[in-house]
């Protein structure tokens, strides 16, 4: 299947229903807090490395093809615990993996309900696990699929060596998560950057794990073009661009488009040129590699003896 084309879904067995929650049976319930939306993106909005997407189509065709997989293939009798999805979007910051969740639910006609973490947890101990009972319980009655950004915040390692209340409060969140996410008959999208954080009973509840990489030179080509706009005066090469710089994200190359831009709107530049692009470029890498403690913490610099003798005194230390 091409790069973001959409499956029929007309040709699926998968039919949601599609029935909303009025305000007044929300509030009854004790769901106003929670809000589903529809899709922001679908796949057709995201560039993403071909075996990313297929992974993530793989996982989905647990949905897609459940008559052939569950009743002629004979899966429901030996998988009877696996009639249902969550799927871990894991990889590099910006490579896509929230409008990935989106066009998830959009492919299959669902809602999308982020999970505010705000909303969920609370200072007085014991009410976070109930607001996630609660938030479960929407995402059933609304038909939406759950979303965890930055899923590691609530699904992180559990606490071993439990000194003070707090620590029981978070591992008894963790655990009502685990038992939610084991009970609940329907899809969930988990989405970090830090995988490794991650509990190893929560790793073992998820059917597909999808890591997001940086975009191959073909994909970073194609990024270019869609922030570079077809209106902005610029020599930018972008073939070379897509060439050199092999360690940016979809974002980065946003922000680098946006950056060189105002640099050159700032010194009333005719035109944006390719080093400015170029210089952004180099400035997110170094930032990156400074994040990561790989930057220069003492700058060098070649110093004549003359210099270093005028910084002395007396006589120079033997």
């Amino acid at each position: 299947m091409p790069l973001g084309k959409r499956i029929d879904q007309s040709a699926t067995n998968l039919q949601p229903a599609q029935k909303s929650v009025t305000t007044e049976s929300a509030d009854k319930l004790g769901f106003s807090l929670f809000s589903a939306e529809e899709p922001k993106y679908g796949f057709e909005d995201i560039i993403l490395n071909k075996a990313t997407y297929g992974a993530i189509q793989d996982v989905l065709a647990i949905y897609e093809k459940r008559d052939l997989l569950f009743n002629q293939w004979g899966l429901g009798a030996t998988h009877k615990q696996q009639n249902r999805a969550g799927i871990n979007l894991y990889g590099e910051p910006g490579t896509g993996k929230s409008m990935a969740a989106h066009a998830i639910a959009k492919q299959l006609n669902r809602k999308i309900l982020t999970v505010d973490y705000s909303q969920i947890e609370s200072k007085y101990v014991g009410e976070t696990s109930k607001n996630l009972v609660t938030m479960f319980n929407y995402a059933k009655e609304s038909k939406s699929v759950i979303f965890f950004d930055e899923a590691d915040a609530l699904l992180s390692k559990r606490v071993t060596n439990m000194s003070n209340s707090t620590d029981v409060s978070v591992n008894q969140t963790r655990s009502v998560l685990l038992v939610l996410i084991n009970d609940f008959d329907d899809l969930i999208l988990f989405a970090t950057n830090f995988i490794t954080n991650y509990d190893p009973a929560f790793m073992r509840r998820i059917l597909g794990h999808v890591k997001f990489e940086l975009p191959d030179e073909e994909n970073r080509g194609k990024l270019w073009r869609i922030y570079i706009p077809a209106s902005l005066p610029t020599n930018a090469d972008i073939i070379s661009l897509a060439k050199k710089y092999n360690s940016i994200s979809g974002s980065d190359i946003s922000n680098v488009v946006l950056a060189a831009s105002l640099r050159a709107a700032r010194l009333g530049e005719d035109i944006v040129p390719q080093s400015y692009f170029e210089e952004a470029v180099e400035r997110i890498i170094n930032s990156k590699a400074d994040n990561n403690g790989l930057g220069t913490l003492v700058s060098k610099r070649t110093v004549s003896e003359e210099y270093v003798k005028s910084q002395f005194e007396g006589e120079l230390p033997k």
